[in-house]
């Protein structure tokens, strides 16, 4: 078994749209970043790839490169999984907190359980999102980005 950890972190931005775990949320600002900026899937993706000993989203998927340009973070989601097939390696749970003082994210949690369970064909089960505040601290606190964690355990596969 490995165990991998993610964080990421993209300010927020007017004239985009917010795209958390997959999901299209609505809010009056978006996630700036060179993909769509989804700070959950990042976060995913580098425990993940962490997980593997493979180095991290920006080494597999580096920013300034053309193909990535408002690329689904989904997508670059399903490149992880193919990783993972291609060395064995079936994933035992995710673990994840995004850190966000608006909106609040509870109404989409279970959408973007199943987006990223699609995307890397497991059960949703196997995918746990919190939505956390940070009292008014801070940047997030202060409304100007979204943050967030995961971890992730993986196992060889028999």
């Amino acid at each position: 078994m490995r165990i991998g950890i993610g964080y990421d972190v993209h300010k927020l931005v007017k004239k985009r749209k917010l795209i958390v775990g997959g999901v299209a949320v609505p809010h009056s600002a978006g996630l700036l970043g060179w993909s769509d900026g989804d700070v959950l899937l990042h976060a995913v993706i580098d425990a993940l790839i962490g997980a593997l000993g493979e180095g991290d989203i920006g080494r597999h998927f580096p920013p300034g490169t053309a193909e990535f340009k408002n690329i689904s973070s989904l997508t670059l989601l399903a490149r992880v999984k193919t990783m993972l097939s291609e060395q064995a390696y079936a994933i035992n749970n995710i673990d994840a907190t995004v850190v966000a003082e608006e909106p609040k994210l509870a109404p989409y949690i279970a959408s973007m359980k199943a987006a990223i369970a699609g995307a890397l064909e497991i059960e949703p089960g196997l995918v746990n999102i919190k939505g956390k505040t940070e009292e008014g601290l801070g940047f997030t606190g202060a409304k100007h980005g979204i943050k967030a964690y995961a971890i992730c355990l993986i196992h060889k596969e028999i």
